[in-house]
């Protein structure tokens, strides 16, 4: 059994193409300033046992995703589960004529203890960004959220797709806004200052938030 805070398909902010997002329940880090702060708590999010894994994957794969992204919470908490979707996005058939999709796993553990942690899940992905969110080192590198944080690309498909966005530093982040019935959900990288003029401009159309998971 897994605990996961979210699943969205699809993802276009967080990798290339169009990609399947699971976002892992737990974080101990707890880093000041973190957009993510309700998958800090172990017990949130829902319980999903590891065939959901296969069947969330299946479903976007049908689809046409292109890569599955990994984020959190903190994935290494959960290295067991962790390496059940590694496992069933490596095993399952490439529909016809579809290029193969990557991987890539966002942690707040440098690569060493990634490896460490999540014993054989290096060789399940393609690309890494490592290290944790440091407000105080602001970064316009793509999909990095603070200058610290390294992107690390470790299978020869990791290569191909992101090689161009090692330095790539966007005018403006990618973004998306996932609307379902009871939540908003941002889902991308936002720099210093986007979370707090994206809450001033709906308070002025109008909307009343409840309380934002980047608030204490």
């Amino acid at each position: 059994m897994a605990r996961v805070a979210r699943s969205f398909f699809p993802v276009t902010a967080l990798g290339p193409g169009r990609r399947l997002g699971v976002w892992f329940q737990g974080c101990p880090i707890a880093c000041p300033g973190c957009m993510s702060r309700d998958t800090w708590t172990a017990d949130g999010g829902r319980e999903v046992p590891d065939a959901w894994f296969g069947d969330v994957w299946a479903a976007a794969s049908t689809r046409g995703a292109t890569g599955l992204t990994v984020s959190g919470g903190e994935p290494t908490e959960q290295p067991e589960a962790l390496l059940a979707l590694l496992r069933a996005v490596r095993s399952a058939a490439v529909p016809p004529g579809a290029d193969p999709a990557d991987v890539l796993v966002y942690t707040g553990r440098e690569l060493e203890d990634f490896e460490a942690l999540v014993p054989g899940g290096l060789g399940l992905v393609d690309a890494v960004i490592t290290g944790p969110f440091r407000v105080a080192e602001p970064t316009t590198l793509i999909w990095r959220g603070s200058a610290n944080q390294r992107l690390h690309l470790t299978s020869d498909l990791g290569r191909q797709r992101y090689a161009r966005f090692m330095t790539h530093r966007p005018d403006r982040p990618p973004i998306q806004v996932v609307v379902d019935e009871h939540t908003v959900s941002y889902v991308g990288v936002p720099r210093t200052g986007d979370l707090v003029r994206m809450e001033q401009s709906v308070r002025t159309a109008g909307v009343k938030l409840g309380r934002p998971s980047w608030r204490p």
